[in-house]
């Protein structure tokens, strides 16, 4: 059975986001950054076809565009509606894994006979999220997560393409060098020099002759790409039977409160996940990558399974202390593996430990959100202060 990973890339969310919620902003150029030393964070399309782009500076784009509206950063309500849209894309697959606030890969190998044709599923996938949340998503199929983050693009915004089994070339050649994720702007230039302008034109080089330009790593990371081989930046972070939440982010994070409130958030969106799931586990992993695009991993095998959001994070937040050395960081994982279907009897047991009380207001929680969708319902520490 061929694979079917399916990848779903929410389009200029941020700016998508503050759209749905001011009526009056819809079509009009909205920019998310603020402040004239702010970069911006996000833009609508209708921005961009002024030339504004993510991560310029904002004066900058005040210039290119300056009837655009400007608008702060509200994090706390992007996760808000991420946390809630996940959950949905999760009735659709035994198996999502989230890169970022607002893309996730979906496993859709072996749907067929319960969900249809995986481009059926993927329209589905697409209309929900339209109807439910008021967003458009472009979405990727191929039988790897490299090639169908690739197709996610492709036909931006609001796009849907398939790389058909053994059409992985065909479809790299229609690419530029920089439409492949991870070929920046200075390897672009770089391989320019040596008179490689397309993905075929990068083929004709050795392997061994691109790690001598490159160095082994990014040698090996083109010659990979350049043949539609998946080289693997998206492995690692699930497993079998495992939940996982990942956020990249705009600008490189190093404040250590702010990385400890981010694991916080991922913890808890992997926790009741699961917990809706009626799922546990007792293997929990955390994932970092610095702004070196250096990832590093490490996992723990508990003595009984995560009943408890707070054993959870403390576990997470253990194992990050540990990897972390303080470099900038651009991504956050954290994940529950190992996971089976709860044991009834098993789970009131534990529960019945009147010393635990934090697992009893985590299973309260869980239930609060399966039976009436009270996501609102989150830690304290994560309520952002109402402005005056």
């Amino acid at each position: 059975m061929s694979k079917a990973w399916l990848h779903l890339d929410l389009d200029a969310f941020y700016a998508s986001v503050e759209q749905l919620d001011r009526p009056d902003c819809r079509g009009l150029p909205v920019i998310v950054g603020q402040g004239k030393r702010g970069v911006v964070s996000a833009c609508s399309y209708e921005a961009r076809r002024f030339g504004v782009r993510s991560a310029m500076p904002v004066a900058q784009a005040e210039k290119l565009c300056p009837h655009g509206i400007f608008l702060p950063v509200r994090m706390h309500r992007y996760q808000e509606v991420s946390r809630a849209l996940m959950l949905q894309l999760a009735e659709f697959t035994p198996e999502l894994q989230q890169i970022s606030v607002d893309e996730a890969f979906l496993n859709l190998s072996g749907t067929e006979r319960l969900l249809g044709p995986v481009e059926a599923s993927a329209q589905r996938i697409k209309q929900q999220v339209r109807e439910q949340f008021g967003l458009s998503c472009s979405v990727g199929i191929a039988e790897t997560k490299f090639l169908a983050k690739l197709a996610s693009d492709y036909k931006k915004p609001d796009g849907l393409y398939r790389v058909l089994s053994g059409e992985e070339l065909s479809f790299i050649d229609t690419l530029k060098l920089s439409d492949l994720f991870g070929v920046g702007k200075r390897t672009v230039q770089l391989l320019q020099g040596l008179g490689v302008h397309s993905p075929s034109d990068l083929r004709q080089f050795r392997k061994e002759e691109l790690r001598g330009h490159f160095g082994p790593s990014t040698g090996e990371y083109l010659y990979q790409v350049s043949r539609g081989i998946d080289p693997g930046i998206y492995s690692g972070a699930t497993e079998d039977r495992s939940i996982s939440h990942e956020t990249t982010f705009e600008t490189d994070l190093r404040d250590p409160e702010a990385v400890r409130t981010v694991l916080l958030e991922l913890c808890e969106a992997v926790f009741f996940r699961m917990a809706k799931q009626e799922l546990s586990g007792a293997v929990i992993f955390v994932k970092l990558r610095t702004h070196e695009f250096t990832t590093r991993s490490a996992r723990h095998t508990l003595s009984r399974p995560v009943l408890s959001l707070d054993l959870f994070y403390q576990e997470c937040l253990r194992l990050m202390e540990k990897t972390w050395d303080g470099s900038p960081l651009r991504l956050i994982g954290a994940g529950i593996g190992g996971l089976h279907n709860m044991d009834e009897d098993r789970q009131l047991d534990l529960f019945s430990d009147k010393s635990d009380r934090s697992a009893k207001v985590d299973a309260a929680v869980a239930e609060l959100r399966r039976r009436y969708g009270a996501e609102e319902l989150v830690r304290a520490r994560l309520v952002k202060p109402r402005r005056p």
